[in-house]
Formats: structure tokens, sequence, C-alpha cells
């Protein structure tokens, strides 16, 4: 096992030592996210390492599913909190969340045309996972009666993130275990980040839920399945040519997708409320 995959057991093995630490605290609802995210993630390994024949449709779905789950999540979980602290910080904390998230996702790519000691997939999902985990962390720490439906829509992109980029991996002949390091990197910052307290003041407490959400609709919009030319998708069709059709055909799955994952968090929210 490469150094990198050693990070990886080091960063399960803090995850196992804070999740200790959080069961005698009584964090359950953060536990069981952070195990979601980690399982979510690890099981797309395998996954992503066996041979599928091009089943785009898949990754599709898992995409579609998660961004759905994760627009909805937010905008009925997060935005109220934030529109309710304080209506205008709330809102420029979205704003600044959207920013930031773009200028993140930029300036990954440009990082991505130098060549860095560290695997640039392992870095960027890693980097992903960590400041999430953080936002996470803040708001269930801050927010105790906060039910686990968000926490657990926002963190299932991991499925679908951990097969692609197993995918990739495994085709460029490097070890798929390194994503071990950015699955537990969600838990390790979420238990560790919920120990900080914000401030009382309604400006404050605005901006950072309003920034949670702009953050995580950014994500969720990132995740939304393109069917486009040289897209996560169209690298996995096993067909000839620039597959037009096909991609078309695969559109439909995306807004199908999309839809039904939104639908479910409204029929859990139904359901848990």
């Amino acid at each position: 096992m490469g150094r990198l995959s050693l990070v990886g057991g080091g960063a399960v093995g803090v995850l196992v030592a804070l999740s200790a630490l959080a069961a005698t605290a009584g964090t359950w609802k953060l536990l069981g996210i952070s195990w979601v995210a980690f399982l979510a993630m690890g099981l797309g390994i395998p996954l992503g390492q066996r041979t599928w024949g091009g089943r785009s449709w898949a990754l599709v779905w898992g995409y579609g599913l998660a961004a759905g789950a994760m627009v909805t999540s937010a905008a009925v979980f997060l935005l109220p909190q934030a529109i309710a602290h304080h209506a205008t910080f709330g809102g420029f904390g979205v704003a600044l969340g959207l920013l930031i998230g773009f200028a993140g996702h930029t300036i990954g790519h440009r990082l991505a045309h130098y060549d860095l000691p560290l695997d640039r997939t392992v870095a960027a999902l890693s980097a992903h996972s960590l400041s999430a985990g953080i936002i996470i962390g803040v708001v269930y720490g801050n927010m105790p009666e906060l039910g686990p439906l968000l926490g657990l829509a926002i963190v299932s992109h991991k499925g679908p993130a951990g097969y692609a980029a197993a995918r990739r991996l495994s085709a460029s002949d490097r070890d798929p275990t390194l994503l071990l390091l950015p699955a537990a990197g969600v838990g390790i910052t979420a238990l560790s980040a919920s120990l900080i307290q914000l401030p009382a003041a309604p400006v404050v407490r605005g901006i950072v839920f309003g920034f949670a959400a702009g953050i995580f609709l950014h994500v969720a919009m990132d995740f939304l399945p393109r069917c486009e030319i040289g897209s996560d998708v169209h690298d996995l069709l096993t067909v000839t040519g620039d597959a037009h059709e096909l991609l078309d055909r695969l559109r439909i799955h995306a807004v199908l997708s999309t839809g039904l994952g939104g639908t479910v968090v409204f029929l859990a929210w139904l359901l848990v409320s």
C-alpha cells in the first residue's frame, strides 16, 4: 500500500477515534451522517473498480438523485434558517457561499494543469469533504434540534462521486483505496467542528447559515448530471463517435432522477414532520 493509501488508512483511524468520543457525548446524528458519508464513498470504490460496460445511466441516476436531494434540502432546511436569523445578511451569506464555491471549483481546475505530488482526484475530493464536514459540524453543533435528513441528503452525492473517482483511478492504474481519505474527511471535520459555538448575534448566524446554504447549492448544481460531450457521462459511453442520440436519451434520465431526488426529500419530510 502506497504512502497516500497509508494516509487514507490513518484518516479512517482518526474517524474511528473521533466517533468513540462523539458516542460518549451522545452526538448520534452527526455520527450517523459521518458514517453514511464514509460508507457511501467507500462502497463506491469496489463498484468503480468493476467493468460495467459503460453503463452511463447508472452514473446519471446516482448524480441526479443526489443533486435533487441536495438542492431541495438546502432550500428547505438551510435557507429559511439563514433568512430567519437575518434576512439581508442571510442573503449575503448565500451569495458568498455560491461565489466561493465557484471560485474553489475554478481554482481546482486550474491546479489540475500542474504536476502536483498529490493525486489531483483525491486532493480535490478530500478538500471538498473536509470543507463540507466543517459546515455540517457547525450547523448541527448550533442546531441540535435539526433532524438528520438534511445531513444525509447533503452527503448523498458521496456514493456516485466515489464510484466515478474509483473508475478514474482504476483506469489510470492508480490505487482506488486512496479514496478512503476523502471518505473519512466529512466525519473527521464534522465531529470536530461541532464543538464550535457561534455567537448569538443574528447577523453572524445569518451569514453562517446562508454561507452553508450557498456552498451546498453550488455543490448540488455541480453534481447535476450533464449529458454533454466531454462530461463524465460521455466518458463512460462505449459507443463510437459523439453519441448525440444516446446523450439525448440520457438527458431524460437526468431530469427524472433529479426530480425523484427532490421528491424523496419532500416525502421524507412529510413522514418525519
